[in-house]
């Protein structure tokens, strides 16, 4: 057993898993870049063009929906592994293989590592974080994936110029996957960063939790020792296996006790797909183009609205540890809705060319940025029992892609039988609803041990079932 293990700081061990973030974003946004050029090289049908960008979504709900049970039975750092193995060969593959088919399945198996990192970085931050800061670590990961759709836009444009200043000179495979291709080294220069990561996870720890779980007392111990958790190693092992001498089914998880929480993990996902943000993501450079604004350069505004995604996130890590969960999520979704509305009065009333457009897309980003965006994953990771975090974060995950993948369908045909004011009003509608959710139901999470949140669950599920008894005895005492 293991039980000597060299001191790292908490925050390297979270910017290493967060690189599962930045692999996460970067390859999602990179194909706005690639498709075009791929197109154009391979004349793809629109059957091949939609299986292109959706093989990494289909890979993304395989990857997801074989997590859960990866993180509670092999742990939570051997799935990370496996996540930075699979997003290295299919940066590689996507650069060097021949034809079509090999790269649509170097893409398929990116995505399953996306899934994977979607649940299990936020899953491993948010159980070897301090409660005190477990919020703000936890939306590191958020930060790094707005950072990776960044340095996406970036590296496209920046190698895009390099191509065509640098068209026909030399030979060999460097030139042509900067030249002639370069839509290979666009995909290709995600091998950076998972090369980093697939290093970076073999000098992190396993999950402590975790450990204790499985009977590893010790080694978890030494580990949250090693973190700079001394004094409250001791404390957060008699916590942690206290709530583990209750059985805690799978099967559980939809019972009354959980049920609250299982409807807050999978909401708030579903509403964050349903807030609009892929609309402005995906579709908001053509959005702003075919409406006549000055911002015509589809690649220019998705340098702005991904530097605006980015740095509005720096908010949330600023304050969801002192503000809370609920104040930023209510004041987010608020905030949202009224961008939302906002941006929908100026495409009915002609007002495209305004400044103002501008101005409430990116207060929409803003408000998304530091709550609806980051704050989906602090929530999942924090409110379900140790015993099945992994596989019930994995069905709000799931909630999350499959969401994505209705929104990433709908919003064409919204906006082209509904309109775009009435699409952009459906969202701000969804974004009231999310409001009027969090209100009634998101309990507030900040600084408690996420076994603290496990035993308030376990009370108030005791306090209803005393109600419930009492009534019943009061209704048998009648006449």
């Amino acid at each position: 057993m293991q039980t000597q293990i060299k001191r790292i700081s908490i925050l390297t061990v979270t910017l290493v898993a967060s690189l599962g973030g930045f692999l996460f974003g970067f390859d999602m946004a990179v194909v706005s870049g690639v498709l075009p050029l791929l197109q154009k090289q391979f004349n793809l049908s629109a059957f091949q063009e939609g299986w292109f960008v959706s093989s990494a979504l289909v890979g993304c709900i395989v990857g997801v929906a074989f997590s859960g049970e990866l993180t509670d039975r092999i742990g939570r750092k051997k799935p990370l592994l496996v996540a930075a193995v699979l997003f290295l060969l299919s940066a590689l593959g996507c650069a060097t293989m021949p034809t079509l088919f090999l790269i649509t399945a170097s893409r398929f198996i990116g995505g399953i590592g996306i899934g994977l990192a979607s649940n299990v970085v936020p899953l491993y931050i948010s159980e070897i974080a301090p409660a005190k800061s477990r919020g703000r670590l936890i939306t590191y990961y958020q930060f790094a994936l707005t950072l990776g759709i960044l340095v996406a836009y970036l590296t496209n444009a920046g190698l895009l110029n390099y191509s065509l200043d640098h068209a026909g000179n030399g030979a060999g495979w460097f030139t042509v996957a900067t030249t002639t291709e370069v839509w290979r080294a666009m995909i290709g220069l995600g091998a950076v960063p998972a090369i980093f990561f697939l290093f970076g996870m073999f000098m992190v720890p396993e999950s402590p939790r975790w450990l204790f779980q499985q009977g590893r007392i010790e080694e978890g111990k030494s580990i949250l020792t090693a973190i700079g958790m001394d004094a409250e190693s001791e404390q957060e092992a008699t916590a942690i296996l206290k709530n583990e001498d209750e059985k805690v089914s799978y099967k559980e998880l939809f019972s009354p006790r959980w049920r609250k929480a299982l409807l807050i993990g999978i909401l708030l996902p579903l509403f964050s797909q349903f807030s609009g943000i892929n609309a402005i993501i995906y579709y908001g450079p053509s959005i702003l183009s075919n409406a006549g604004s000055s911002l015509s350069s589809s690649l220019i505004s998705q340098v702005i609205f991904g530097a605006a995604n980015m740095l509005f996130t720096l908010i949330a890590i600023w304050k969801v540890d002192s503000a809370g969960r609920r104040p930023l999520y209510l004041a987010g979704t608020a905030g949202a809705a009224i961008s939302l509305l906002c941006t929908g009065i100026c495409f009915a009333s002609g007002a495209t060319t305004s400044v103002w457009l501008l101005v409430f897309v990116l207060a929409f980003l803003a408000c998304f940025a530091f709550s609806i965006g980051p704050l989906k994953f602090v929530v999942a990771a924090e409110i379900f029992p140790n015993k099945i975090r992994g596989r019930a974060m994995a069905i709000s995950i799931m909630v999350m892609w499959i969401a994505d993948t209705i929104v990433g369908q709908l919003t064409p045909v919204l906006l082209k039988t509904a309109g775009t004011p009435a699409t952009f009003w459906i969202f701000a509608a969804f974004c009231v609803i999310a409001f009027i959710t969090v209100y009634k139901l998101l309990p507030e999470t900040k600084g408690k041990s996420l076994e603290q949140i496990e035993s308030e669950w376990k009370g108030q599920s005791r306090k209803n079932n005393d109600k419930n008894l009492a009534a019943d005895n009061v209704v048998a005492k009648l006449p």
